[in-house]
């Protein structure tokens, strides 16, 4: 098996413990961040400051353009972001339509260009309330699929998937990280807004390990 790994690189603090999980593992890491119209686009430059100071190899792809296909996500629309806890039934509207099968067949596409072996992405117990494509049997499924799609086999690699955000954090914290870096709110406005479910499934993270978390909230 090679030692090249694609990493799907959000910006956000999961995507940074695996990418650092993928470094710390001697993998040699080619980052992949998605433009694909998110409002919380900032998480995009996150990613570019972090790769930068990591000297990890960098791509950003702009695939904004399926927006005209993917409509209804208020990710994406012109919709409210919820407020509250991802297991409120109103979270469901920041579902992306099939995001991340889009998002994991592109980066598989890339592997194999690059000669990977493996496409890391940071699915978590904490999505599987809302988030199909982001549930262990989705994961087991678009893993079958990786493994015939190409003359090359791909593995979809998620090595947070059974565990909560707080486990994250703590196996970040254990590798000596710091998220000052990383940008979590669903808003993408100057501080966090500390309300939407993405930045209170933070906040109970830091929380639960006993840390403050770096960011400023409104």
């Amino acid at each position: 098996m090679t030692n090249k790994v694609v990493v799907i690189y959000s910006g956000g603090m999961d995507s940074f413990t695996v990418l650092n999980r993928a470094l710390h593992d001697g993998k040699e890491v080619f980052a992949l961040t998605f433009d694909y119209g998110q409002r919380h686009v900032k998480e995009i430059k996150f990613a570019s400051t972090v790769c930068q100071s990591l000297d990890v190899n960098h791509k950003i792809i702009d695939i904004s353009a399926i927006n005209q296909l993917l409509a209804g996500s208020s990710l994406t629309d012109n919709i409210d972001i919820p407020e509250g806890h991802y297991e409120a039934e109103s979270m469901k509207s920041t579902v992306v339509p099939n995001r991340n099968m889009i998002l994991l067949s592109l980066a598989v596409g890339y592997a194999v260009s690059v000669g990977a072996s493996q496409v890391y992405y940071g699915a978590h117990s904490g999505d599987h309330a809302i988030y199909p494509d982001c549930r262990p049997e989705f994961v087991m499924k678009m893993n079958e699929v990786c493994k015939i799609a190409n003359y090359e086999s791909v593995e979809i690699f998620s090595p947070y998937l059974t565990v909560t955000k707080s486990d994250i954090l703590t196996d970040g914290l254990k590798m000596g990280l710091s998220y000052d870096n990383t940008w979590t709110c669903y808003n993408g406005r100057e501080k966090a807004c500390g309300k939407c479910g993405a930045c209170q499934e933070r906040l109970e993270a830091f929380s639960d390990n006993n840390v403050s978390d770096p960011l400023s909230y409104e």
